[in-house]
């Protein structure tokens, strides 16, 4: 009798007992890490292919639109300082000749955001507004823009970087908080029409890069195999970036910091060839330069692994697409077609998830998946309104940490084996 509730246990699901034994949900699923290879090897060579018969990036000026759009350029120092210069000089005669001085800012609003189905990407609309000296409400933002133009100014004359924290700290009274002195350095690059990094402001380190990839960090060589399991941060200003070489045949961007540090200590990039990379939350505009440097340079495709909620779809949204806060620069910004490997909603059910591990999601968690079905981007991939319209409907989502309830390896042991070897991305 014991014999034959064994027997039926087993045969009730296969995966998750041999021979009476619990073993890992679906690891006899996989095949010899060869076959996924080389499953990855043409992968990779699809995407180079790609690139190969497509010699010319399309860009926004090869486009027709209806709506007059704005982008920014990478400037140099010298060319920066002039702009700048020319900007004071025609403040200067305006005020000279009595007509006070204001700054004509471009908006940067949703109702001036556009997005662009052939690029795939958001961009910023033509649309401006003034911001006069003489306007009670404007005042102190034309005062914080022209102290901001002052700093990079000097910037330029001096040739070195400095983070948004220290920009804030030299004149704190003004800028009262930093989210104001960042917001304003966004406008003062709009307004010159440079990109950010172009003026020499960078964000404090937060993203880490780990597995096969070697490149030069002003003139420095970094073996990213060799960084141990904290990985090598990536550089501030990626002028410093240089020399990228790999044998690598995917890119994983991950979300999390836990999951990258699983990766890593796994050695999960050893095992299938890759580059491990994490902003460890919210992208940040160094990662998003380093990952589409990489994207270009070493043409190799780009698989994300973010938790099974808004959240991590929006911010694999910002990787792809851009933000609307720096749509003006989502030409430098955002990395194209990557695809979308996990965790999807759909996944809770086909690997099983444990109830205790999946979360009800909130009542702004479901306004944001229902928004963000009415965005564009969403829209132009059937496969993620699939996904989203399921997470809303469901009301559930997890995190890529739920995977642990299998085992703490279970992520790097089966779950992205198998996604591989099925191809199981969108």
């Amino acid at each position: 009798m014991a014999d034959k509730k064994k027997r039926r246990r087993a045969d009730s699901d296969d995966d998750e007992y041999t021979d009476g034994h619990k073993t890992l949900p679906f690891k006899k699923r996989l095949k010899p890490d060869s076959v996924i290879l080389s499953i990855l090897s043409d992968l990779t060579d699809s995407i180079r292919n790609s690139d190969s018969a497509n010699h010319k990036t399309l860009t926004l000026s090869d486009l027709d639109l209806s709506s007059t759009c704005r982008e920014v350029s990478d400037l140099d120092l010298s060319s920066v300082q002039d702009v700048i210069e020319h900007l004071v000089l025609r403040i200067t005669q305006s005020i000279l000749s009595g007509s006070g001085f204001s700054f004509d800012v471009p908006a940067r609003g949703n109702a001036n955001q556009l997005y662009v189905p052939e690029l795939d990407r958001i961009v910023l609309k033509d649309k401006t507004s003034l911001r006069p000296y003489s306007n009670v409400s404007t005042v102190r933002k034309t005062t914080v823009t022209t102290r901001i133009l002052q700093l990079v100014h000097q910037l330029c004359i001096k040739k070195i970087h400095v983070t948004k924290r220290d920009l804030f700290y030299t004149d704190v009274k003004l800028f009262q908080d930093q989210t104001q002195s960042d917001a304003v350095l966004d406008d003062v690059s709009c307004i010159l029409g440079c990109t950010r990094s172009s003026l020499n402001v960078v964000a404090a380190e937060k993203g880490v890069v780990v597995g096969r990839l070697i490149f030069s960090d002003n003139g420095d060589m970094i073996d990213c195999t060799k960084m141990g399991m904290g990985g090598k941060a990536i550089p501030p200003n990626i002028d410093r970036v240089g020399d990228m070489q790999s044998d690598a045949l995917f890119i994983l961007l991950v979300e999390k910091d836990a999951a990258y540090m699983r990766l890593a200590e796994d050695r999960f990039y050893n095992r299938f060839p890759c580059i491990i990379v994490t902003a460890k939350g919210q992208p940040d505009v160094a990662t998003r330069l380093f990952l589409r440097k990489m994207k270009m340079e070493l043409k190799l495709p780009v698989l994300a692994l973010v938790d099974s909620d808004p959240y991590g779809l929006k911010i694999l949204s910002v990787y792809g697409c851009g933000s609307k806060n720096m749509s003006y620069d989502s030409a430098n910004l955002t990395t194209p077609d990557i695809k979308w490997l996990g965790i999807r909603p759909s996944d809770l059910d086909k690997y099983k998830i444990p109830e205790q591990c999946r979360l009800p999601m909130t009542e702004q968690d479901i306004k944001t998946g229902k928004d963000l079905l009415e965005e564009d981007f969403v829209k132009k991939n059937p496969g993620w309104v699939e996904e989203l319209s399921l997470m809303v409907k469901t009301k559930q989502k997890a995190e890529i940490q739920a995977l642990s309830s299998f085992g703490f390896q279970y992520l790097s042991e089966v779950y992205l084996p198998l996604k591989l070897q099925q191809k199981d991305w969108l």
